[in-house]
């Protein structure tokens, strides 16, 4: 069983994440019964469910730090893929992942992904 999630867009991070390719169109979480995928314009994450360590919602995220590309923690290396600043659902992962760059040199302990149902998101995430 496949299930999408869409990002929920808030309307000033509209402008910012279409100057790096950032629509409804390119940006989504997929959760397959054996994968965890992330498309956010041209950033991609991809992992086995099995990777999947943790989740917890998270939110009040502030708009320049957030707005805009896929954005790295300089604090604990996470990335953030976000659309608006109110709530998103942050993954925590048994290895560190590949996405903000494609060398792979740069791996990320978790992710966070302001989709429009991040109770849904953990929820998949879960099974």
């Amino acid at each position: 069983m496949t299930r999408e999630f869409e990002f929920e867009f808030e309307g000033r991070y509209r402008l910012a994440a279409l100057a790096f390719g950032i629509t409804p169109a390119t940006a989504k979480v997929v959760v397959t019964d054996t994968e965890l995928l992330v498309r956010f314009g041209l950033w991609r994450l991809r992992t086995p469910l099995a990777n999947v360590g943790g989740t917890q919602i998270t939110g009040d995220y502030a708009w320049y730090r957030t707005a805009g590309p896929a954005h790295l923690s300089l604090t604990d290396r996470g990335v953030t893929f976000a659309t608006n600043s109110r709530r998103g659902l942050c993954v925590s992962f048994v290895e560190p992942v590949r996405a903000i760059e494609p060398t792979g040199a740069l791996r990320h302990p978790g992710a966070t992904m302001t989709v429009a149902d991040p109770e849904g998101l953990a929820e998949a995430l879960r099974r």
